[in-house]
């Protein structure tokens, strides 16, 4: 719910499309009606095996000539700058990706031969959503086949030769998926 008010918020005229596991949309609607929680419009669609099946799923519903911002419900701590920058940079250049840089050191480990090396952190970054495309563009890219390589929408798009343009996110657009994130975003929100 943070995240769609979120998103709202930042831009009044978007349409939301929220694709849920079918076994999950009668609990959130349910969650509604317990919490009393205020309504964003938006539209349910069944989410598919995979994110990749869940994005072409909610793609059904997506108006030609428009800007389509992906989002992970469970990165409910996105800035509104974030989104805005995001939408900016996709509008003039087809597409945008927030990212942050890496603050740890990393190291590449190589299963095959079980050998590990340094490598230089300012040579990555981290990936974030929303990821913004043209409709056009991202509708094309998921024409294509489900690739097990396909881990976000920037992939998806990538395989198409497109370059994928990088923004600045917000180091708080954690992604919720352990008892111990929802405890930070827990803290972020207080």
């Amino acid at each position: 719910m943070h995240t769609l008010e979120k998103f709202k918020k930042t831009v009044p005229s978007i349409e939301i499309i929220l694709a849920l596991p079918e076994n999950q949309i009668n609990f959130w609607e349910e969650l509604f009606d317990k919490y009393q929680l205020p309504k964003v419009p938006h539209q349910i669609v069944k989410g598919g095996e995979t994110r990749f099946h869940s994005v072409q799923n909610a793609l059904k519903f997506i108006k030609e000539n428009s800007i389509v911002a992906i989002h992970d419900g469970v990165r409910p701590l996105v800035s509104n700058k974030t989104i805005e920058v995001c939408f900016a940079e996709a509008e003039k250049q087809g597409n945008a990706i927030p990212v942050v840089d890496v603050v740890d050191s990393l190291r590449h480990y190589s299963k095959q031969n079980g050998t590990n090396e340094a490598v230089s952190r300012s040579c990555y970054k981290i990936v974030q959503t929303p990821q913004c495309f043209t409709s056009e563009l991202i509708l094309k890219a998921y024409e294509q086949d489900f690739d097990k390589l396909f881990t976000d929408d920037s992939t998806v798009v990538e395989r198409l030769g497109e370059t994928i343009n990088l923004v600045a996110g917000n180091r708080e657009n954690i992604k919720i998926t352990t008892s111990e994130d929802l405890l930070v975003a827990e803290a972020y929100l207080a």
